[in-house]
């Protein structure tokens, strides 16, 4: 099911077609309920991909958040993820009115990564002037990275 923003009547879709360019920015938000829990499962993260590699090693490589977050989205995909590895022992869904989840400002507790998953949206975006791999080993900045084609 897809939500239409304001205005998106007013815009022709455009048609697939041979060059166009087609992004996903996505935006997926957690709140860190351990840190020791969050840290600990994005080394194991990390071993997992570097098995050769120590715990000390690990200690090392995965120092602070920016590490954490890219050794668990390396691993799982996703920074939430539903993977048993590291969502086992979460709290329980609540029903609700219309569904399943959690009420805002309501928290999972008990993953085994320390996290609670608190919201992922992601946004398609055609025509954009260039694809990532074009601008080689020098990115725009945020704002030109992350507009709309039509923005």
């Amino acid at each position: 099911m897809t939500v239409e923003e304001p205005g998106a009547a007013e815009k022709p879709v455009p048609q697939v077609r041979a060059g166009m360019v087609i992004s996903l920015v996505t935006r997926e938000d957690v709140v860190v309920m351990d840190p020791d829990r969050f840290m600990a499962a994005a080394r194991r993260a990390y071993l997992a991909g570097e098995p050769d590699r120590t715990e000390g090693d690990a200690v090392a490589a995965v120092a602070d958040v920016y590490d954490a977050v890219f050794a668990l989205v390396g691993r799982y995909g996703s920074l939430a993820s539903a993977d048993p590895e590291v969502a086992a022992g979460a709290t329980v869904l609540e029903r609700m009115s219309g569904g399943l989840g959690h009420l805002p400002g309501d928290r999972v507790t008990g993953r085994a990564d320390g996290l609670s998953p608190a919201g992922a949206v992601s946004k398609v975006l055609v025509d954009r002037s260039a694809p990532l791999q074009d601008y080689g080993c020098f990115l725009p900045g945020d704002e030109e990275l992350f507009a709309a084609a039509d923005e």
